[in-house]
């Protein structure tokens, strides 16, 4: 089977690039007697995970991706050099020809469910994309949770609900394999992800504030950055670390009383199973996103109530015994999360799709 990949976002370092990465390098361990070519426009560095093929366009992805949308050219199949199924990780601009069946993964439906959390040049881009009609014209679509595979049917996508398969993400392979991390300390509670409206930045920083009223000592470590940096940077006992390496973060994990997160909306929710990973309970929204991969194994507040996000801080904070035995739970309910079972799950729907097209 050949397939061909939208490769657009290798290398950029978050969310679906991430994604892409362990995927990708994953499916290529597991089916290497399979083609999987990585097509990325323009001529900014990047590489392909090993046994993948990487394809090169002259156009930059700017100028590959307008013309996508005006014309339907060129075809991903076609830039790719042909293909039996093409892989498309996050709706975008794209072109595919109808003779080449494609698999569709969808993260999240934050860019309709929350599209004002968004900028305007973003928001324009998630038009562009037309994400139903991509969606409709799949022949199957993906998604990381059963939360968003009930939020397309809620949304009214036109999607027959047999066409859409859960493929659960996993926690980074270099982070997982870190987790024996010797801690520096336990006197953090720590922030992994974008600071962006739907995160619930603003959320945290008043929760942090009220938290240090009841008595609150630790500090709060934030890791990431985004355009809401200013809404927590200057809030009494947070840190701003921006973005860390693998390893770095892997010792905060392990080194962290708690992880927050306090967002409005999650696909998937990686930051509590990287957490869990190292024993680490997480305090989090009362989505039901976090329950599928963790259970009863963390702390949960309502969304969007810092008030009750401070009381939770607190007591996490203070509470050895909680924290050892949720912690505990939390990394026995993620050791199934590998990013092997999840390539071989998204073969399979790889590979019905290209049946479809004999």
């Amino acid at each position: 089977m050949r397939v061909a990949i939208d490769a657009r976002h290798l290398g950029q370092g978050r969310g679906i690039a991430r994604y892409l990465e362990e995927m990708l390098a994953a499916l290529a361990v597991e089916f290497p007697d399979d083609e999987w070519v990585a097509v990325v426009p323009g001529a900014r560095p990047v590489a392909a995970p090993s046994g993948a093929e990487l394809r090169r366009t002259r156009l930059s992805s700017k100028a590959l991706f307008t013309a996508a949308v005006v014309t339907g050219r060129p075809r991903l199949e076609k830039l790719a050099g042909g293909a039996d199924v093409c892989w498309i990780p996050a709706p975008a601009p794209v072109a595919c020809g109808r003779r080449t069946p494609y698999v569709l993964t969808i993260h999240d439906l934050s860019f309709e469910l929350a599209a004002g959390d968004f900028t305007a040049y973003e928001q324009r881009w998630h038009r562009a994309a037309r994400p139903r009609r991509l969606a409709e014209r799949a022949a199957a679509v993906v998604v990381d949770s059963d939360a968003t595979g009930r939020a397309l049917v809620e949304a009214q996508w036109p999607l027959d609900p047999a066409r859409v398969s859960v493929v659960r993400a996993a926690p980074s392979t270099s982070i997982s394999s870190a987790a024996a991390a010797t801690p520096a300390s336990k006197g953090y509670l720590l922030y992994v992800g974008a600071l962006e409206p739907r995160k619930g930045i603003k959320t945290l920083a008043e929760a942090v504030t009220i938290a240090r009223g009841l008595g609150l000592r630790a500090p709060l470590l934030v890791v990431g950055d985004g355009r809401l940096a200013a809404e927590i940077e200057n809030v009494a006992g947070v840190k701003l670390v921006g973005r860390q390496s693998d390893a770095q973060l892997a010792e905060l994990y392990a080194g962290a009383l708690a992880l927050v997160m306090p967002s409005t909306l999650e696909g998937f929710g990686l930051p509590p199973v990287e957490a869990a990973m190292h024993g680490v309970v997480s305090v989090v929204s009362d989505l039901p996103v976090f329950r599928e991969t963790l259970g009863d194994a963390l702390l949960t507040f309502p969304v969007g109530d810092a008030a009750a996000l401070a009381k939770a801080l607190v007591l996490v904070s203070g509470d050895a015994k909680l924290r050892s035995k949720l912690g505990a739970a939390a990394q026995q309910a993620v050791r199934s999360l590998t990013w092997q079972s999840s390539a071989r799950a998204l073969h399979s729907v790889l590979a019905d799709a290209a049946e479809s097209r004999r």
